[in-house]
């Protein structure tokens, strides 16, 4: 028997996505060709060798948050995730800051991705098919791809982030099991897992910075409670199956990687000017040339698939705060006959085909003048939000564990609620790792975050005084 589908204007369809669509929405959003090809080079030059063990512990704290955090969504099911569970776990205000930060973190890292394609996709066809195609066609195709992708229910997106996951991921574990059959110049060495080489040698705060970026957009899990298929279990699956399928990726995929050329040579190569090459260099040497076009491509696919995460996320998130009266209430009006929130798509879609025209007619460059600093200020935001989150599930169990042991909803989100403030800090102490830009431009990319969330607790005062009916009734939906 089908589940039933509902929709109303100001709901989302009820019973559309099942959990394993949800999973594709979270583990696309991570992108984990782009982890390999643009995270792994930078990590191992500034970070040493430990990044497979600095992925297995941005994993661990992400489950221990994950653990309270699926608890909670069995409680309040509420489309903009973090604004709902901050609210009801740490009131009114903080709720309200961290929505405008996890609203404008997600948007930030769509312009990115945009940004992103465009650059890759010029790089691609250059190197594939000999062919010079601007940069923002790429991304001009990718907007409109996405337009047309927001007048479709959500399980329409799914399925094809399911297709160009396969793919991405399928690559990668070739040249893995591959380099690891061949046998490497050097023999097996557990260092990369260590505590000495993840958490406490020289350059282990820069490795903690691209490994908690590798997991971005995995609380997105929640912000489709509205639309799943019993959410009460679909999304702590959904949740749990994302964060260990990408820990174990990526530990096993980088180690992969780095044995392919030795410990030493993998170093020794990082060192040189064409270190940003390190994972196609392997690619070559392990399957041909063949391999390294495949994976130029579907970097550019990749990409995409990660933006349509990140824009769905967005899409749902304002149309959250549109219906609770946070941003204009026209935004929380979904379509009648798919059930998308196509008004938010749209305004998104406006923004992205506005920040794409201005930097195409000042030629900026898409990747060092656009993808670069909304990328990095997008990552400060959304980890800082998830710190807060995780905080938000301890005031919400402290009184009544409603029927959870002490361990998933006390104990576990403890643990992850001090990994991710830490993460935070790190991230922030080494933002010239993810940007290279000056300490002035990393500055001004890092105060969105706490001016946002400043700005949403004076909002929040406002609100109370002018219209404390309305006030009360936020994230009650």
């Amino acid at each position: 028997m089908s589940q039933e589908t509902t929709a109303s204007p100001k709901g989302l369809v009820k019973n559309r996505v099942g959990m394993w669509g949800i999973v594709f929405f979270v583990v696309s959003a991570a992108a984990p060709l782009t982890v390999i090809t643009g995270s792994l080079p930078a990590a191992l030059l500034f970070g040493g060798n430990g990044f497979p063990g600095a992925m297995i512990l941005a994993g661990t704290v992400l489950l221990c948050f994950a653990a309270g955090f699926t608890a909670m969504s069995q409680h309040v099911k509420n489309t903009g995730a973090f604004y709902a569970y901050v609210t009801r776990g740490l009131g009114r205000p903080p709720g309200i800051g961290i929505a405008f930060v996890t609203l404008a973190s997600y948007i930030l890292l769509s312009l990115s991705f945009y940004g992103l394609i465009g650059f890759f996709g010029n790089i691609a066809f250059g190197q594939v098919f000999g062919i010079d195609v601007p940069w923002y066609v790429f991304s001009l195709v990718a907007l409109v791809a996405i337009l047309g992708l927001s007048y479709r229910q959500v399980d329409v997106g799914a399925k094809l982030l399911g297709v160009l996951l396969v793919a991405e991921v399928a690559i990668i574990l070739v040249v893995s099991i591959v380099a690891l059959v061949n046998g490497g110049p050097e023999p097996h060495s557990i260092a990369p897992f260590t505590l000495d080489s993840a958490l406490f040698a020289p350059g282990a705060g820069i490795l903690l910075v691209f490994a908690f970026g590798a997991y971005l957009g995995f609380e997105g899990t929640a912000v489709y409670a509205e639309e799943a298929i019993k959410p009460e279990k679909s999304i702590p699956k959904a949740t749990y199956v994302a964060v260990i399928f990408l820990a174990l990726f990526y530990a096993f995929t980088t180690y992969a990687f780095m044995y392919a050329f030795g410990f030493e040579g993998t170093q020794g190569f990082v060192q040189t000017e064409d270190f940003t090459m390190f994972p196609f260099a392997v690619a070559s040497t392990v399957l041909g040339d063949w391999a390294v076009s495949i994976m130029l491509l579907l970097i550019v696919t990749s990409f995409f698939a990660c933006l349509l995460a990140f824009h769905n996320a967005s899409a749902r998130y304002m149309f959250s705060l549109g219906r609770e009266g946070l941003l204009p209430r026209s935004l929380g009006v979904s379509r009648d006959k798919t059930g998308s929130p196509l008004r938010a798509a749209l305004v998104l879609i406006v923004i992205a085909f506005v920040v794409i025209v201005i930097a195409m007619v000042a030629q900026v460059d898409p990747y060092t003048g656009l993808a670069i600093q909304t990328y990095a200020a997008g990552v400060a935001g959304l980890v800082f939000a998830q710190g807060i989150a995780a905080l938000a599930v301890l005031g919400f169990f402290r009184k009544d564990r409603r029927g959870h042991n002490v361990w998933r909803v006390v104990i576990f989100p403890a643990l992850g609620a001090i990994g991710l403030i830490a993460a935070w800090i790190v991230i922030v102490m080494n933002f010239d790792a993810l940007t290279g830009l000056g300490p002035v431009v990393n500055t001004l990319l890092i105060l969105p975050t706490p001016v946002l969330f400043i700005f949403g607790l004076i909002y929040a005062g406002i609100l109370k005084n002018r219209s404390p009916e309305k006030y009360e009734q936020l994230a009650q939906m």
